[in-house]
């Protein structure tokens, strides 16, 4: 018969007596009942038994806990890594890369990368030496030395290199001209920069090394970006002529150094020339010098004939002498002719050694032909 049916005494499994009005079973009860099941498992029975089932729970509970906070203790640090143990919130000791076990809430591990290059940006508006606004971009690369510095030195690392970062821009650019910062000094500048922020944060010992620094760009306020377009335009054309001023200068100074070489080599051989042909008539004057002891009259005569035979050898005029009423003078017009064409060749060319040389066997030619000419003509009529 069901425990809730009529006649069933109104009995439950909770022994609830009275039935359903007598409300929620006892809590008390409850408990008692599972506590001895645990007994019965224990072997015994009553209160030692009751007590022996505890102990034996509460040993697993703890066995289960022991497994649980020893499993929890495995890390594992990658290649990039190292970390940074800390005992009851002391440093203790770096750990390498690799699989690793701490005592759970006794150590606590920081993995912090030391291999990784980082880049940290900075940007803005700042006022120049010349008191110019320029808008600046610059770039910082750093690398984790000494990760205990870097993560207990200051508070916030990131916060404090880029605040120190941007304290060495606006100095360096603070004490530069704007033409240097958009021009031919950002190479100067960023170097500036560099040894600035280094300067900065030696005293803070935050453990990091400066890599490199970009200097992304430099321009000035886009309100003036036209003006500023223009100059820089025109220096660039300013060093172009300046680049092709001395292209040319290095084309143009070798050549006249071999004009003027070359001049000196001519005049050093006419001094030669006029040396040796002045020797060749103090020679030829010593050999007539016997002659014309020897023979005045005969000698004289001879070098008076020659003589007149140069003098008039340089001339196109021919004198015939007759027997007659007097001296007919003869104009030869195609000797003029040959003489005015010889002579239309420039006055600077006249003026200069090789023009001379030039001329002279021109000149020597007409005139031993004048010569022969005039001495045939002579020799003829007399």
């Amino acid at each position: 018969m069901a425990w809730n049916e009529p006649g069933g005494n109104n009995n439950d499994p909770w022994k609830n007596r009275g039935g359903r009005d007598q409300g929620p079973p006892d809590l008390d009860e409850v408990f008692k009942n599972i506590l001895n099941k645990f007994g019965k498992f224990g072997g015994g029975k009553g209160g030692s038994s009751g007590g022996k089932g505890f102990g034996l729970g509460l040993g697993l509970v703890v066995g289960l806990l022991v497994i649980v906070w020893f499993i929890s203790g495995f890390y594992t640090i990658r290649e990039a890594e190292r970390g940074v143990v800390l005992r009851f919130g002391e440093f203790s000791h770096f750990v390498e890369p690799g699989l690793r076990w701490k005592p759970t809430f006794v150590d606590s591990v920081l993995p912090v990368d030391v291999q990784t290059v980082r880049s940290l940006p900075s940007s803005g508006s700042m006022l120049t030496e010349d008191e110019n606004v320029v808008r600046v971009e610059m770039e910082v690369q750093y690398r984790i030395l000494e990760p205990y510095k870097y993560s207990f030195s200051v508070t916030s690392p990131e916060t404090s290199l880029s605040q120190a970062f941007d304290s060495a821009i606006r100095y360096v650019v603070g004490h530069s001209k704007m033409d240097d910062i958009l021009t031919s000094g950002r190479e100067v500048a960023r170097q500036n920069v560099r040894d600035e922020l280094q300067a900065i944060l030696e005293p803070y010992d935050m453990g990091i090394s400066i890599v490199d620094m970009n200097f992304k760009d430099a321009r000035p306020p886009e309100e003036v970006k036209a003006a500023f377009d223009d100059a820089i335009a025109a220096q660039e054309d300013e060093q172009r002529f300046i680049n092709e001023a001395e292209a040319y200068s290095r084309e143009i100074e070798p050549r006249a150094r071999g004009q003027v070489n070359r001049m000196a080599e001519e005049a050093q051989a006419y001094k030669e020339q006029s040396i040796l042909q002045a020797q060749g008539e103090v020679a030829r004057f010593e050999e007539l010098l016997p002659q014309y002891k020897a023979a005045p009259e005969v000698t004289r005569s001879r070098i008076y004939l020659e003589t007149l035979e140069e003098v008039y050898a340089n001339t196109s005029k021919i004198m015939v002498d007759t027997k007659g009423s007097g001296n007919m003078l003869y104009l030869p017009l195609d000797k003029i002719l040959e003489k005015q064409a010889s002579s239309t060749s420039p006055s600077t060319n006249r003026r200069t050694l090789e023009g001379l040389r030039n001329q002279d066997p021109v000149s020597n030619s007409g005139s031993q032909d004048n010569g022969i000419r005039s001495g045939s003509s002579r020799s003829g009529r007399n």
